[in-house]
């Protein structure tokens, strides 16, 4: 008679959402979702999903191919892909997808660093190239920048809106002493001036990888192959380094791409580590976000690179090897908050 017994049905546990610090400490940042692919971003149909309930088709969308670089605005996200050769465009508000620098004037070949500035331009350093395309917020080729210099291998930039300027990271390489970081008038095209040379004292740099401009107007460089981030003022004079190289909180394994937010705190994401670093301006530790792991487990990394940060403190990371994008939220921020609004 027992095997004719009806077992009680045990609930299905609920996946618990990544929370940072975890349980029991408050939590500061929690991950928010993931995106894969167009699919992820804009709304199905309803033909579409009626056919995939009928037939169990799985909804497919246009992926990542290597994704590196990511800058957003107000929910408007940019990730460079340097396989497809173009930036890919999420927004999240509006739920649309499309593309930019795919035709000529202005097709990219590797698209790297990217940003933004107050009137949605886009500007999107090209390694290949090794010049800066601008795009209007409709993604209209407008012009290039750095042109007519000589780059040795540039991988990221950053914008000074403020200043009217941008900064290119020029990584250099094994025999290269380009080791700098070169800042262009953004109305002329012209060079202004130059940061660093190769080495490991204060203001030189070995394997420079992409840089910031903080809320407090310092570029923060982060100095890839001294394991460290560096600080300089507009006139490029040397203000502070914090970091070094370490398998601990704090300090750096491979670091990439930076970023920072609007309240001066710096965030630092490390391929090596799997996961991104926040940091106060002072250069001190706030948290560590994210983790080695999984591909289909939230806030896992296998291979990070592009980190940004939007105007509402929401949190985005580029992972190159499992070609997706990581959204996380202030934790007083409401899940269900438009994108980029305060």
């Amino acid at each position: 008679m027992g095997g004719c017994v009806t077992q009680p049905t045990v609930p299905e546990k609920k996946a618990e959402i990544p929370a940072f610090p975890p349980p029991p400490e408050a939590a500061r940042i929690v991950w928010e979702r993931s995106i894969h692919s167009s699919a992820d971003v804009v709304d199905d149909s309803k033909d579409g999903a009626l056919r995939r309930f009928v037939t169990g088709e799985v909804r497919a969308g246009e992926g990542l191919d290597k994704p590196y670089g990511v800058a957003v605005r107000n929910g408007k996200v940019y990730v460079g892909d340097t396989v497809a050769r173009n930036v890919v465009v999420y927004d999240l508000n509006a739920r649309k997808f499309t593309r930019l620098g795919i035709e000529e004037p202005g097709g990219l070949r590797m698209p790297f660093g990217i940003d933004i500035d107050p009137q949605g331009n886009v500007y999107v350093l090209d390694g290949t190239l090794k010049r800066v395309h601008v795009y209007d917020a409709n993604g209209k080729f407008l012009r290039m920048l750095g042109n007519d210099m000589k780059w040795s291998r540039p991988a990221g930039l950053a914008l000074d809106a403020k200043r009217r300027r941008i900064y290119v990271v020029d990584a250099g390489g094994v025999d290269s002493n380009d080791h700098k970081v070169r800042a262009i008038d953004l109305d002329t095209g012209k060079a202004l001036l130059e940061i660093g040379k190769r080495g490991d004292g204060n203001g030189e740099f070995n394997l420079p990888r992409d840089a910031v401009v903080g809320a407090d107007g310092l570029l923060y460089v982060v100095d890839g192959g001294n394991f460290r981030i560096q600080v300089f003022d507009a006139d490029g004079k040397f203000v502070k380094t914090f970091g070094a190289i370490g398998r601990q909180s704090g300090q750096f394994a491979r670091p990439k791409e930076i970023a920072a937010d609007n309240e001066g705190n710096i965030y630092v994401a490390d391929s090596a580590f799997g996961n991104f670093q926040i940091f106060n301006k002072e250069g001190q530790l706030l948290l560590d976000v994210g983790s080695r792991g999984p591909q289909d487990q939230p806030a896992k990394f296998m291979l990070p690179s592009g980190i940004a940060v939007d105007s509402d403190g929401r949190i985005y990371m580029v992972d190159q090897f499992f070609r997706k994008v990581e959204v996380f939220r202030p934790a007083h921020l409401p899940a269900n908050a438009a994108y980029g609004k305060r």
